[in-house]
C-alpha cells in the first residue's frame, strides 16, 4: 500500500456528490491510460471520501447509489478512470520530466541514424524534441509518446528503429561465466559450443545499444572476445 504522504486525491463528481480516493499518482495515471494496474497497490487508504483532506468518508448508501456497489476497490477504480487526478504543479512538472527522460532513453536505445548506422546521442534526440516542440502528455502511455516523438523528429534528423545482428566468439577461459549475461542481452539467434570450450553465437539487439553491448563483452572477457556486425 502507498504511503499517505506520497498520495494525491483522485476525484469524481457524480449523482450530486463528490467522491475522492487517495492514490499513488504514477500508478493511477497508468490505470487511467488503460494499463493493467493492481488497484490495491496504488491506494493509500482503502476508503472513499466526500472530502479526503478533512477525512469525511462517503456513506455506503451514496456509494451504492452512484456506483451500484459499496466495494471500495470497484469504486476506487471507477473514480480514477472517470475522474481527475489532482497533481500539484511541482508533481506534474516532475512526472513530465521523468516521462520525457524515459522517451529519450527508449529512442536512444532502439534507434539509429540510417545514414551512418550509428546511434543518436540522447542529447541530440532531446534537442530535436525541443526543436519539434514535442509536448509530453501524461495521459498517453510511453509507447504512444515514443511514436508521437519519432513522427515529430523524423523531419529534423535521420532516424529509425532498427535491430542489428552481432556475431560473438568468447574464449574458453571466459565463456562459462560470461555466457549468460551476453546471451541474454538480446535475442539469441544461434549458438554453438566449440570443442576447445569457446562459445560462438549470433545475437540480435536494438541498434542503439551496440556500444553498451560491446562494453559488456569487453568487461566480461577483458577485451579478448571477437565480434562482428553482420550485414544483410
Amino acid at each position: 500500500m502507498v504511503r499517505l504522504e506520497d498520495a494525491v486525491p483522485a476525484r469524481l463528481k457524480t449523482h450530486g456528490k463528490i467522491f475522492e480516493v487517495l492514490v499513488e499518482p504514477d500508478g493511477a495515471l497508468a490505470l487511467k491510460r488503460g494499463e493493467n494496474v493492481d488497484i490495491s497497490e496504488i491506494l493509500a487508504v482503502e476508503d472513499v471520501f466526500e472530502n479526503a483532506t478533512r477525512g469525511d468518508r462517503s456513506s455506503e448508501d451514496d456509494l451504492v447509489k452512484a456506483f451500484g456497489t459499496g466495494e471500495i476497490s470497484v469504486v476506487a477504480e471507477t473514480v480514477i478512470k472517470k475522474g481527475e487526478i489532482s497533481l500539484t504543479s511541482e508533481q506534474r512538472k516532475k512526472f513530465i520530466e521523468n516521462k520525457r527522460k524515459q522517451v529519450i532513453e527508449i529512442i536512444a536505445r532502439n534507434a539509429i541514424n540510417p545514414q551512418t548506422k550509428t546511434p543518436h546521442p540522447p542529447a541530440r534526440i532531446e534537442q530535436a524534441m525541443t526543436e519539434a516542440h514535442v509536448n509530453i502528455d501524461l495521459g498517453k502511455s510511453i509507447d504512444e509518446q515514443v511514436n508521437i516523438t519519432m513522427k515529430a523528429i523524423r523531419p529534423l534528423i535521420p532516424i529509425r528503429f532498427e535491430e542489428v545482428e552481432v556475431a560473438v566468439r568468447i574464449p574458453a577461459s571466459f565463456a562459462p561465466k560470461a555466457y549468460s549475461e551476453i546471451a541474454s542481452f538480446g535475442k539469441l539467434i544461434r549458438e554453438a559450443w566449440q570443442n576447445d570450450g569457446s562459445w560462438i553465437g549470433v545475437i540480435k539487439i536494438p541498434a542503439g545499444m551496440q556500444d553498451d553491448f560491446y562494453s559488456l563483452i569487453n568487461r566480461l572477457t577483458k577485451g579478448e572476445a571477437e565480434t562482428k556486425l553482420i550485414k544483410h
